[in-house]
């Protein structure tokens, strides 16, 4: 059977991609304070080991593997690769987290609030990364001390925060923007902000479902934007606005952010994928596209 440099045949990566999305989804919703920096700094200077690869040993023990026996191959080329301590002060210095101070505030089924990560709980830190072997591995993250990050929440769900996983997947779609710009899904504002202080951006046109959330973000957060006069809130139902108040050449680029994760996006990142032909002079750019993307191609599932 046809093995690679990994040591792992083809038939074994289609495998373990399956299993390893299993493993952290339950990880990550059960037990993502496990890890400590304790255990962390105690493993890397007993071995001698980095802290990376002592978190990657913790966190495969928890998912029940045996990293020098019979799994050492699945731990080395999936769990090693997906982990990353970050530096929160990299988050921390962003420009909307240095000039926006997000209120303590609710209206109707929203509520925006600041919240805690605590020290060493593993976060998604980007998009799925796909090998050229084909390993498709989650990027997980961790921060040695304790993060706080603004957050929306939705009927006490949270929507949309800034962790380091939607900054790092909302800046490409910032680096496109251009000219009229157009964005589906408010949030925060991180989007809007970011476009609005680029100089190449003429305009930024927000459309947002809910009312509530539109009139909480005029009021608290828009302010507070250096270019707050480059944006403009536009309360509407994203398809019908693209059906009926949209017309082709209005817009330069266009970012669709109106899911919550994958679960919610995937059908919805279909439906949007049909509006670029109808409007040819519009980019359009679309959040968790590369991770959208790893689910619907069936070359890398068992």
């Amino acid at each position: 059977m046809e093995r690679n440099k990994s040591g792992l045949t083809p038939e074994q990566i289609r495998r373990y991609n399956g299993e390893t999305l299993r493993l952290l989804s339950l990880y990550l919703n059960l037990a993502a304070d496990t890890v400590t920096p304790e255990t962390v700094r105690q493993i890397a200077e007993e071995t001698g080991v980095s802290r990376e690869y002592a978190y990657a040993s913790v966190l495969a023990a928890v998912c029940g593997l045996e990293t020098a026996g019979r799994d050492r191959l699945y731990f080395e080329n999936y769990f090693v690769p997906m982990i990353k301590e970050e530096d929160p002060a990299a988050y921390e210095a962003d420009p909307y987290c240095r000039t926006v101070r997000i209120p303590s505030k609710k209206r109707g089924r929203w509520e925006w609030r600041t919240m805690r990560l605590p020290a060493c709980e593993a976060f998604v830190r980007q998009d799925f990364r796909v090998f050229p072997d084909g390993r498709m591995i989650p990027m997980l993250g961790y921060f040695m001390r304790e993060f706080s990050y603004p957050a929306v929440l939705e009927n006490g769900r949270e929507w949309m925060t800034l962790m380091p996983n939607e900054i790092a997947t909302t800046l490409p779609a910032v680096r496109q923007a251009t000219g009229r710009v157009l964005t589906f899904g408010l949030g925060l504002g991180y989007f809007a902000f970011r476009a609005s202080e680029k100089p190449e951006v003429e305009s930024v046109t927000v459309v947002e479902l809910s009312p509530d959330a539109a009139s909480l973000f005029c009021e608290e957060i828009l302010p507070q934007f250096p270019h707050r006069e480059k944006v403009t809130v536009i309360t509407a139902d994203a398809f019908d606005f693209l059906d009926g108040m949209m017309r082709d050449g209005e817009y330069d680029f266009a970012f669709a952010d109106i899911w919550h994760d994958v679960g919610d996006g995937r059908e919805l990142y279909r439906r949007f994928r049909t509006y670029p032909p109808r409007f040819p002079h519009t980019r359009f750019s679309y959040w968790l596209e590369d991770t959208i993307r790893c689910y619907e191609d069936p070359s890398l599932w068992p």
